[in-house]
């Protein structure tokens, strides 16, 4: 940002369909607001039988994860082709979005990034991986997967 105030980003994907439900900019990410985050999105697309995280250990994020019943992952460290697609992202948002745009404010980022994720998800073509046997209607499946990460 022009201040020189660093923010990080939250960015939550949907493993099965790559659409990127949230891409959440603040100076600071707690455990308390990446449960609220994922509390938000259980909400609106149900809940997620795994969330795969890189470096998120936060008492708060256990208890949401035991509370709500939903295993939690995290890559091993160094490991970020366990996480490959979202490393992939992040280095697309970089280029794309975050190296090519001078932030004024908190709220400039938000807005920005908002907009990039609607780009990505609904004018990028973009598609779910192949049927899996057993899946024969290509509904998604149960055991779905959201990812966190966050572009450094």
């Amino acid at each position: 940002m022009v201040r020189c105030r660093r923010f990080r980003i939250l960015c939550v994907v949907d493993d099965y369909t790559r659409a990127w439900l949230r891409l959440a900019a603040d100076t600071s990410l707690s455990g308390v607001r990446f449960a609220r985050e994922l509390t938000r999105l259980i909400g609106v697309r149900g809940k997620p039988h795994t969330v795969v995280s890189d470096n998120v250990a936060s008492s708060a994020i256990l208890c949401w994860s035991q509370e709500r019943r939903v295993e939690w992952h995290c890559i091993a460290p160094g490991k970020p082709m366990q996480n490959g697609f979202v490393e992939g992202f992040n280095g697309r948002l970089r280029d794309e979005c975050l190296n090519e745009t001078l932030f004024t404010s908190l709220p400039h980022p938000r807005f920005v990034l908002d907009a990039w994720r609607h780009d990505y998800n609904h004018v990028r073509p973009h598609q779910p991986p192949p049927r899996r046997p057993g899946n024969l209607s290509g509904a998604r499946p149960q055991t779905g997967c959201h990812h966190l990460n966050q572009p450094s």
